[in-house]
Formats: structure tokens, C-alpha cells, sequence
């Protein structure tokens, strides 16, 4: 017999991005609405990993073992444990001090929302 795990909802706590020069860019409401910069919403992070835009479609997710899939379910790159960011052709390109699930709100922000403004993009 198989017992399905229940899944984890994720802790969202209020966070700010910034960029390299250290200027806000962002930030992720504890609520999981993301603001830009201007404090205009660009969208929210769901509890289960759901990434949605200002018009509450889905643009993407993270997923809990680190799997970054955009709105085709197409995996785009990946968060390892460690924190290291890969993109689909398993490249670095980037990191998350501290990383762990609970911040998957945090990488999906940076990666959806704040890619450009960070250097953190998957493409």
C-alpha cells in the first residue's frame, strides 16, 4: 500500500531584494505578494510553491527538492541544497546564502520577478 506525503506548506516570511549595489528592487510580503521596486504589486508566491503574476496566472514554481519549472511545467534550473543556482544547462549562476525549502518563496521571487535586476536569471 502507498501513503501519499502530505505536502508542506510553505513559512513566508517578509523579505526585501536587493541588488549587487545594494538598492532595493523588491520584496516578498509576508502574505506572498511581491512588490517591485515602485511597491506596486508584480505578483505572489503560493504557499505550495506557485508562482503567479499580477493577473494571477501562473508563470512558474519551485518545487521542494529545488526543481525550477516555468508555466509549460518545463524544468528551467534548479536550486540545489546547498543553495547553488543552476540553470537547465546546469550551470551556476548564482547562490542563496542559508538556502533552505523554507526559503523557496525567496528564490522564486528572485528568479521570476527580480532575474534581470539581480543577475540571476536561468536563461
Amino acid at each position: 500500500m502507498l501513503l501519499a506525503r502530505p505536502a508542506r506548506a510553505l513559512t513566508i516570511e517578509s523579505i526585501t531584494i536587493r541588488n549587487a549595489s545594494n538598492s532595493t528592487v523588491g520584496r516578498v510580503d509576508s502574505d506572498g505578494t511581491v512588490r517591485n521596486s515602485s511597491n506596486s504589486s508584480a505578483g505572489r508566491i503560493e504557499k505550495d510553491g506557485v508562482v503567479r503574476n499580477s493577473s494571477n496566472s501562473s508563470i512558474g514554481r519551485v518545487e521542494s527538492d529545488g526543481t525550477v519549472r516555468n508555466s509549460s511545467n518545463s524544468s528551467i534550473g534548479r536550486v540545489e541544497s546547498d543553495g547553488t543556482i543552476r540553470n537547465s544547462s546546469n550551470s551556476s549562476v548564482g547562490r542563496v546564502e542559508g538556502y533552505s525549502p523554507s526559503l523557496r518563496h525567496l528564490v522564486a521571487a528572485l528568479l521570476f520577478f527580480f532575474g534581470s535586476t539581480t543577475g540571476l536569471s536561468l536563461e
